[in-house]
């Protein structure tokens, strides 16, 4: 069995080295080749992969002239020859068993896609902070990958998934109007085609978080930003969890506008007063599970936590006014992707 393990990536030379080489130590028995689509790197990570490539030969470097995650999956998945397709981001590593227990999983589950909860690292204050608040229920909103899973379960989506060959040859490639989310629309798409995707605690990976807000804000406003998007392109939404931060963003701005014009103070005091409760609610939890070295994130969770909801909601809401006109056009746009390469 072949598995090709696609990185669409650019400018990942603090971390592209771990990335590759955890692929590299797989303990898997069969062949493994890894695609990197670069994005016209230019801080020295396309010198490191052609370093690594005189090593290994199962090594290949494609250009993505787009320099986006869609075009450069897409175009990746062109030349890619494995049975399995394994999407890997290239700021993250995987545990040497990972493919090896995929392939195990997606042929014992009938799945279409398999993969596993990720390990979120980050260095400082702050990164561990943001840490705390992607992997919390009041953080994430019940995203299951993010999550410590104690048996698996079928989810709606998930990070760095093994995908069937058949899946691209039925439904396509990445949506290449999205920027951000490209992989939620393809799992949602997945779904509503009638496949399945199969989150497991034996599958792990370690993914690196942001380690300032303002990295972290933009990372959360264009996930929102390209939600309503996502949305429009499927008809419909796959968790309502989504829609949770708009409408908190939603409520401030009526609230702000309800105090200035006619001196009603009661929606920016309620929204207000219940979000002060809700993230002293969220560090009291995060206290009775923390170790000593995690003290001071825990106390900066609460501005952490209004950083990537406020940022996901602004994002979700500006999203809204830059697609509004686009209800009707859910057409697939993946150009980059052949997929006669696939029957």
């Amino acid at each position: 069995m072949v598995v090709s393990v696609i990185l669409p990536i650019r400018n990942e030379l603090q971390y592209i080295n771990k990335t590759i080489n955890s692929i590299i130590n797989q303990t898997f028995d069969g062949e493994i080749e890894i695609i990197i689509a670069d994005g016209m790197s230019d801080d020295g990570t396309r010198n490191k992969i052609e370093l690594l490539q005189k090593v290994h030969r199962n090594i290949y470097l494609i250009d993505n002239p787009q320099k986006i995650v869609s075009t450069g999956f897409n175009r990746a998945l062109n030349v890619a020859k494995g049975d399995m397709i394994l999407r890997v981001d290239g700021h993250s590593k995987l545990e040497p068993n990972y493919i090896k227990n995929s392939i195990a999983l997606i042929g014992k589950m009938n799945a279409d896609c398999v993969g596993g909860s990720i390990k979120h690292v980050a260095n400082g204050i702050i990164g561990e902070s943001i840490i705390i608040a992607q992997t919390s229920l009041y953080g994430n909103g019940g995203a299951r990958f993010r999550m410590k899973l104690k048996k698996g379960e079928y989810v709606d989506t998930l990070a760095f998934g093994c995908y069937k060959r058949k899946v691209f040859r039925n439904i396509g490639g990445y949506d290449e109007e999205l920027k951000k989310n490209q992989d939620d629309e393809f799992n949602f798409r997945l779904i509503q085609n009638g496949g399945s995707i199969w989150l497991d605690p034996t599958i792990k990976s370690f993914y690196y978080s942001r380690n300032s807000l303002f990295k972290f804000f933009i990372q959360y406003f264009k996930y929102g930003f390209y939600k309503l998007r996502v949305m429009q392109k499927r008809k419909g939404i796959a968790s309502y969890r989504q829609l949770v931060p708009p409408t908190f963003v939603l409520t401030i701005f009526f609230g702000i506008i309800s105090h200035i014009f006619f001196k009603n103070t009661i929606i920016l005091s309620l929204v207000t007063i219940c979000y002060i409760l809700f993230c002293l609610l969220s560090v009291w939890l995060s206290f009775i599970k923390i170790s000593k070295h995690a003290v001071l994130p825990t106390l900066l969770l609460p501005l952490t936590l209004l950083t990537m909801h406020f940022s996901y909601g602004f994002g979700f809401l500006l999203g809204s006014l830059k697609f509004i006109g686009k209800w009707n056009d859910s057409a697939l746009k993946n150009n980059h992707f052949q997929k006669e390469n696939f029957e």
